[in-house]
């Protein structure tokens, strides 16, 4: 099925050959620009933010990032983008796919865009349809075991924001049966304490069953908006702080940002590159009603310029310190 070509590269604004650094960069820099909690125009950066996000979610995946590098050059076909001859067989997963009578699916309202489900997305299908034991009825004459509907599955885009709170969400999902486009709209409750990769199941929102069978379920599987100052590790958030050489030498207290506000934090004296410190309580909710830590790992920034003065500071320190760190 012929989709919109999404320009990943073009939404960051970075080039082809952009690396790790560069994408990660860049996308932190949009996301603080257009997170829905901070933008005036919270709907239109809230679209824009969507956008990033996708954009780095494949971007930032080594992985998917070749697949999406080897679509080929037919990319600037825009709407009527099909991938190249032998794409599929590269370990994309379609998204949707075609029932017994010709039926594909395709969702609005999961943060993600028809071209990232198609390429990159949950399978549609899960199941084929199932005969309803000892159900039966007439179809024109002839006998016809009742089919229960397929199984569909998507992908749906929760911020941690939205994990931490819970929210509602609007999901449209369109079938295309027989050439006829319908759309059926539901109402998604997100719970708080959702968590990355979970399934939520609404019963009877799937495919139609055929000849009085009952309708399939619709699965969607949430992934976690990227977040420009939280990595996610299980239920816990992991943020990295730069600190200057004396703060980490000397000891400070600091500013770090949580999912509800920033929190002060003490940095030990001696504290080294890379060291974990824990605020316990501040990541993600749990189901069981606990929440995960916020996990703070500490980047010490040198300066890459100094004046004169700093200089001579620091060749001071050099000549009267008994520090040998390669000891």
């Amino acid at each position: 099925m012929a989709v919109q070509f999404k320009d990943y590269y073009e939404t960051l604004g970075v080039a082809r050959t952009a690396s790790e650094a560069e994408i990660k960069k860049a996308f932190r820099k949009l996301a603080r620009e257009f997170h829905p909690d901070v933008a005036k125009d919270k709907k239109k950066a809230e679209e824009k933010f969507k956008e990033i996000n996708e954009a780095y979610e494949v971007l930032s995946d080594p992985a998917k990032r070749k697949k999406y590098d080897e679509l080929g050059p037919d990319w600037k076909a825009g709407a009527n983008f099909r991938p190249p001859p032998g794409w599929e067989g590269n370990g994309r997963q379609q998204h949707g796919g075609r029932g017994p009578q010709g039926e594909e699916f395709q969702f609005d309202g999961t943060g993600f865009s028809d071209f990232f489900e198609q390429f990159f997305g949950a399978s549609g299908q899960r199941r084929g349809r199932q005969s309803a034991e000892g159900f039966r009825t007439r179809d024109f004459g002839r006998e016809a075991h009742a089919e229960r509907g397929r199984d569909i599955e998507g992908d749906i885009m929760v911020t941690l924001e939205e994990a931490l709170r819970g929210s509602m969400r609007t999901v449209n999902v369109r079938a295309n049966e027989n050439g006829e486009v319908k759309t059926r709209t539901f109402q998604v409750k997100i719970p708080a304490g959702v968590s990355e990769g979970q399934r939520m199941r609404l019963a009877g929102r799937g495919e139609t069953g055929a000849h009085g069978g009952t309708a399939g379920d619709l699965f969607l599987r949430v992934r976690f908006a990227k977040h420009p100052d939280f990595e996610v590790d299980d239920f816990n958030l992991i943020h990295e702080v730069e600190i200057a050489p004396w703060e980490a030498v000397l000891g400070a207290n600091i500013h770090v940002p949580t999912l509800t506000g920033e929190v002060n934090i003490k940095i030990p004296p001696g504290t080294q590159n890379g060291q974990k410190l824990r605020v316990r309580g501040r990541g993600l909710p749990k189901r069981d009603g606990a929440s995960g830590d916020l996990i703070v790992k500490t980047q010490i920034e040198v300066p890459s310029k100094v004046d004169d003065k700093e200089r001579k500071l620091w060749e001071q320190l050099a000549k009267e310190s008994q520090f040998e760190p390669r000891d």
